[in-house]
């Protein structure tokens, strides 16, 4: 055989096999990364939420087919913060706001111009089914309530994108399961304790006592600074109680808590209504409460 055949043949060989590949795979399916899925960040659900532990609700319920986008930043207060203009133009492609639903400052204020600005956005209410304590906004913090607010958000998911139902029913039962191991585990911490007290300032954690049978005495009452007379009260309930804690949140100042620390020969010590990983925030809100409670 000559060169020129020889050439020749394996130029046909490479040919065949370029056409059975393209034929291959033209009916083997590629990899959804290679072929797109509709995930990427222009087919992802845009979604708006008031708080950080909404993002991280949704963010566990929608994975990577939600992009999430949090009006309150880290350090501010939602009963007091005003969106800036950019959050309000992100606004406008939104699909969806997941609002707390439970009295907010900033939904009450905000949300008739949020609708205003982005009339196709539905506005989801994740506090549906969740009973109100004495008007008390941060209904969040209790996993009872977060299990209620997560199946809501499952639902908007589902109904905004039915072809992915089963992808959002089954990562809210596993985030369910998270939850529901926290709530045992918060139950071993604090069950065994007969002093049930704690003091904090900004009183955030209304539900979390609820649930497991707590008492939150506030320093805030009304959100208003506290008087002189306040402050003495909270330092005869801190000997009451034997308190050696006074719990502060980084979204508030301090300094009136720590002087009933100095009085009690206590301290100051974090406790963040307003986390933005959940579960890890509430095992550690857990060990705290059983250390003050163990005296």
């Amino acid at each position: 055989m000559t060169r020129r055949w020889v050439v020749l043949t394996l130029l046909v060989v490479v040919i065949i096999g370029i056409g059975m590949l393209a034929v291959s795979l033209h009916y083997i399916p590629l990899h959804p990364w290679l072929r797109g899925n509709g995930n990427g960040n222009g087919n992802k659900i845009c979604v708006v939420v008031t708080i950080l532990p909404e993002a991280d609700f949704v963010r566990h319920v929608g994975g990577d087919r939600v992009k999430v986008m949090v009006m309150v930043p880290p350090g501010a207060s939602p009963h007091t913060y005003e969106p800036r203009p950019g959050q309000l133009k992100q606004i406008s492609t939104a699909r969806i706001y997941f609002k707390v639903g439970s009295g907010l400052g900033l939904e009450q204020k905000w949300l008739e111009k949020i609708s205003a600005i982005n009339p196709a956005i539905k506005v989801v209410d994740t506090s549906k089914g969740i009973t109100l304590i004495d008007n008390d906004p941060h209904i969040w913090n209790s996993p009872a309530n977060a299990k209620i607010m997560v199946m809501n958000i499952r639902d908007a998911l589902t109904q905004a994108d039915p072809e992915n139902a089963e992808f959002y029913t089954n990562n809210a039962r596993a985030y369910m399961r998270e939850l529901d191991a926290l709530d045992a585990y918060i139950h071993s911490k604090l069950d065994r304790f007969n002093n049930r007290a704690f003091m904090i300032y900004h009183p955030a954690f209304g539900y979390l006592a609820a649930q497991y049978k707590l008492r939150q005495i506030p320093v805030e009452h009304g959100g208003k600074e506290p008087t002189a007379r306040v402050i003495q009260d909270c330092i005869d309930n801190a000997r009451r109680y034997n308190l050696h804690y006074v719990f502060v949140a980084p979204q508030f100042a301090t300094t009136e808590c720590e002087a009933i620390a100095k009085e009690i020969g206590g301290e100051t010590a974090p406790m963040d209504p307003l986390p933005a990983n959940y579960t890890a925030n509430m095992y550690k809100i857990a060990d705290l409460l059983a250390e003050e409670f163990a005296g």
